[in-house]
């Protein structure tokens, strides 16, 4: 007889190691929803529920649904609960996301009651989501019309959304490649949504889709953590016993394979063309066939690393040597498909070389596979990817949810979900036929590569007047649907539009909002977490350690003061960062070197840091090297770093042009996804040392200095490059001005301590350069930065220290209240911008307001400039008071692993900060009063006043903006 618990049946229960769980697999009789709990020792506990989603065309049903089911529910019927728990949470996740044949609802939080509070809010909402027309209109399009004479516009979240995407080249560039090998499945179709089929989506359409997916008999939940694992088993059943069982035909088709490679051709928005600039770029795309095999899925894995992993992987560094291209697109293994997909690709080429590319990817995959890859990165590719499964370290992401994603690889296509997390034995197995002499992974690039004709090769051709063309095609419908409106049509329009603001700007009721479960004040720990440190002189250098948990590994970081440098020098950092990995060292050439990293190691990174120091109006800059091994290869670990420091070989003229090109090529890629940042940086930079760094080494100013540093080598040769570099190593490698960070248990520590003595005593030992000056630059107070993008992205911000107000712990919390109230509210939902943000840096006081792939300008600014206004107005609602120093102390407790405690204890040491300072912030944040928030209001008003304003957007739209404005932006083309 079967036995039930809680609705649920066992079907399988196995211990998984590699990620320390004891495994349980479970299906609900009544309606055949599948569960994974994992049950282990983690403190950050995760559940997730999954559903099939796939779309039948581009109007982006899948991705507007995924939003609109956090708007409110059967049981918490507010217009954003989701928004809600942001303010009011301890969370370490709280998203959706939405794949090209499955939509996934995570959630995350260490502390228990408020990990059931978010599972209970997202289980109500997505099976009793309250998805109103209204809804559809806001989250997904609308016609909006103000009045009879305004014109007729498109408006909403999603449009929004997949207009920057679609303004971003690397999106344009991604989607269409993988469209290119799957035309005749839901692969080749956009889920996310293409912005002009998206106003085809209907409000039936949109009900019916969520009431076929979205259903119990559709679902796969995921568990993971330390909670009770029968009280997992009581909270679904009581969700899903309501439900009964249905067939739900969401099945994902196959590809059927193409009996010929095939040839295509696109354009792409493109800035005007100067002379002999290259702006086209092709990729090869490979469909693979499904794949049920874990030993056949990680060999993949790793022969993905060994072909373009790395930048010396002999796939990618072929294509980087061939001079066609400037940087790789389009490259690698994706693996969350049903049948996985493999791209290589050149940006930065001309239109006549597609088919030298294609060429030269063939006959590198050809002379790989018969001539046999280097055993070394054979070796270094394994070791990598061990090491990486091993630690298992996700960052600031929790293990649970990538966990939980890993599975769906297997799980989603109805397979072993189990199986992509066991990958011990499938590793030794590998090993094994490794060492057996089996041509293992030539005989991959053979079937999966070369004699696959299941291939395209899709140009892309820069075009100046697409962005124009397709504004213009918008425009066009939208007049035409104007055009077809009868005069009770028109009013019919302006009304809907009145009501969707009328509700947007309606406030949830008080009873509404208390039925959500929110922690309260008293739930909270008033004392701030201490991570452990201990401080020492060593041979000169200041050597911090951490004693954490780390699972054996060692966390090394030695940190260069970039402080040192004269002005001038700085925009060189970011090729100087690459050169000491990517050149070569000693004798070792650049593929040796990063052979030797892979094999020893668990990875050599570079990363800056910039801040404020505590109580000084000046800023530090450092570049900081990290490495990870384990006690028993410390010695040559920090021998690597000793000679990446000591020996690159920044007279590696070919490489380190080749670094120049891919860093201006990549950074013009970040331009639209990563716009808030680029204006934010560029507003900050005028206002402290820190963020001017940033702008120098990562900014629109170190754009332009790649421009010109890319000409300047062409006349002659480097040289000049070179003993710039030289001239940064002499004045920044010496221990006596440098700081070494290591975390590990007190077993790592005292293992590696001879071997850190060992690196310490190969670096120069010299009295430190003097601090230069670094005086900053003025920069227009409105200044409007060019691109091609149908979206705008638009930054203001003042330092308050300087308008006569002291930001503490009290101001953080209204700046919480900002981004998840007014800007939320009046930015994306009103505005349809996709996001906005309120940004304070407490040790430079420097208080920031950005917006993310934004339709409008001007109106956001005004949003903006009535932040003050909105929280005089709500300082007194203690409820929300409450929720939003909850929120901001979720923001202070940011879950970190191990290596990152260390990583920020060091920050904050480099920074002048302190134990007893973050504790007093703790305490502002905790005792928040009304009077505090409106202390704060008052300042916002200042910066309302005399703050710095940059938009990131396209030109007609910052002109149009500038033929009002007494104040104008000054125009710099960016692109």
């Amino acid at each position: 007889m079967m036995t039930l618990l809680h609705g649920f049946q066992l079907e399988r229960e196995e211990s998984v190691p590699e990620i320390g769980c004891l495994a349980r697999l479970y299906r609900h009789e009544r309606t055949g929803a599948e569960l994974l709990s994992l049950i282990g020792e983690d403190e950050n506990k995760v559940f997730g529920v999954s559903f099939r989603t796939p779309p039948a065309d581009s109007n982006g049903i899948a991705h507007i649904l995924e939003h609109s089911v956090l708007c409110g529910s059967r049981k918490y019927p507010v217009k954003a609960p989701f928004l809600e728990m942001l303010k009011g949470s301890l969370k370490t996740f709280l998203n959706a996301m939405t794949y090209p044949d499955k939509t996934v609802y995570p959630v995350g939080s260490v502390n228990l009651q408020d990990f059931y509070n978010l599972v209970d809010v997202y289980l109500d909402a997505v099976f009793h989501p309250r998805i109103t027309p209204d809804i559809l209109k806001q989250e997904g399009w609308h016609y909006e019309l103000e009045s009879a004479d305004a014109p007729l516009i498109y408006k909403g979240v999603v449009f929004n959304e997949m207009k920057g995407s679609y303004s971003s080249p690397d999106d344009r560039v991604s989607r269409l490649s993988q469209q290119s090998v799957f035309p005749d499945t839901i692969y080749g179709i956009d889920s996310g949504g293409d912005p002009k089929d998206i106003p085809s989506l209907t409000y039936e359409t949109f009900k019916s889709f969520h009431e076929r997916y979205y259903h119990p008999s559709n679902a796969k939940f995921v568990f993971y953590g330390n909670d009770d694992p029968e009280r997992r088993l009581e909270i679904l059943d009581g969700v899903l016993s309501e439900f009964s069982r249905i067939e739900v035909d969401s099945k994902i088709g196959l590809q059927p394979r193409f009996n010929a490679p095939r040839q295509l051709q696109h354009t792409l928005p493109a800035g005007a063309q100067e002379a002999g600039e290259k702006q086209a770029r092709v990729t090869l795309n490979w469909m693979l066939d499904e794949v049920d095999d874990v030993e056949l899925n990680l060999s993949l894995a790793i022969l993905n690393h060994i072909l373009v992993g790395t930048h010396a992987a002999p796939l990618r560094k072929a294509l980087i040597d061939s001079r066609l291209g400037d940087d790789v697109t389009g490259t690698g293994l994706n693996t969350g498909l049903r049948q996985m997909r493999f791209g290589a690709g050149l940006k930065g080429i001309d239109e006549g070389d597609s088919e030298k590319v294609e060429a030269l990817v063939l006959s590198t995959l050809e002379r790989l596979a018969e001539d046999g890859l280097d055993p070394l990165t054979v070796e270094a590719s394994i070791n990598t990817i061990e090491f990486r499964l091993r630690e298992n370290n996700t960052g600031s992401f929790p293990r649970g949810i990538s966990i939980m994603l890993r599975s769906l690889n297997a799980w989603n296509y109805d397979r072993d979900p189990l199986s992509p997390l066991a990958w011990e034995a499938p590793l030794q197995m590998l090993k094994t036929r490794l060492a057996s002499g089996e041509r293992v992974f030539e005989d991959l690039i053979r079937r999966y590569l070369i004699d696959n004709v299941h291939r395209t090769r899709v140009l892309f051709t820069p075009d100046p007047e697409q962005s124009g063309r397709e504004a213009a095609d918008e425009r066009a419908k939208l007049d035409a649907a104007r055009a077809a409106m009868s005069d009770a049509d028109v009013e019919a329009v302006i009304e809907e539009t009145r009501a969707l603001k009328r509700m947007q700007e309606t406030p949830d009721s008080a009873e509404a909002l208390s039925r959500l479960p929110m922690l309260k004040l008293k739930d909270l720990d008033r004392k701030t977490a201490l991570i452990p440190i201990d401080i020492a002189e060593r041979s000169g250098a200041r050597v911090l350690t951490h004693d954490l948990a780390t699972n054996g590994v060692v966390y090394a970081d030695a940190g260069l003061d970039l402080r040192r440098l004269p002005p001038d020098l700085l925009p060189y950092i970011g090729i100087f960062r690459r050169a000491l990995l990517e050149t070569g060292a000693g004798d070792l050439d650049f593929v040796q070197l990063s052979q030797r990293i892979g094999r020893v190691t668990g990875g050599l990174s570079a990363q800056d840091f910039t801040s404020t120091v505590i109580g000084e109006n000046r800023g530090v800059a450092w570049l900081i090297l990290r490495i990870k091994t384990m006690p028993d290869k410390a010695a040559e670990s920090f021998a690597i770093l000793a000679d990446v420091l000591l020996s690159a070989r920044l007279g590696n003229h070919e490489r380190i042009a080749q670094i120049v090109n891919e860093e201006r090529a990549g950074l013009e890629s970040r331009l639209v996804p990563g716009g808030s940042s680029i204006a934010s940086t560029r507003l900050r930079a005028s206002l402290e040392e820190g963020s001017w760094v940033d702008e120098q080494i990562g900014g629109v100013s170190y754009l332009n200095f790649l421009r010109q540093l890319a000409a300047s080598i062409k006349e002659d040769g480097g040289a000049a490059l070179t003993a710039t570099l030289e001239r940064i190593r002499g004045l920044l490698v010496n221990r006596n001005a440098m700081v070494f960070n290591l975390t590990a248990d007190a077993d790592g520590l005292t293992r590696v301590e001879p071997d850190l003595a060992g690196l310490l005593a190969r670096l120069p030992s010299a009295a430190p350069a003097a601090y230069p000056d670094w005086l900053i630059p003025g920069l227009p107070r409105f200044e409007g930065l060019t691109m091609p993008a149908k979206v705008n992205y638009v930054a203001k911000g003042e330092s308050l220290p300087k308008l006569g107000y002291k930001p503490g712990g009290a101001a953080m919390v209204a700046s919480n209240w900002l981004r998840g109230g007014w800007l939320w509210d009046k930015v994306r939902v009103q505005g349809g911008a996709y996001g906005a943000f309120s940004s304070l840096d407490l040790r430079s006081g420097v208080m920031t307001f950005a917006s993310y792939r934004d339709p409008n300008l001007m109106e956001t600014v005004a949003v903006y400039d009535g932040a003050g206004g909105f929280l005089r107005g709500v300082a007194g609602n203690a409820v929300d008071l409450e929720r939003a120093i909850i929120g901001t102390i979720g923001q202070l407790d940011t879950y970190r692993l191990p290596d990152a405690k260390g990583l920020v204890s060091m920050l904050r040491y480099l920074a002048g900060d302190s134990d007893e300072r973050q504790q007093t912030i703790r305490d502002e944040v905790l005792n928040a009063s009304p009077a505090d928030i409106r202390g704060f209001a008052d300042a916002l008003d200042a910066v309302a006043a005399h703050g710095r304003t940059v938009v990131l957007g396209s030109e007609q739209a910052i002109k149009a903006a500038n033929a009002g404005l007494e104040d104008r932006f000054t125009l710099t083309k960016v692109l």
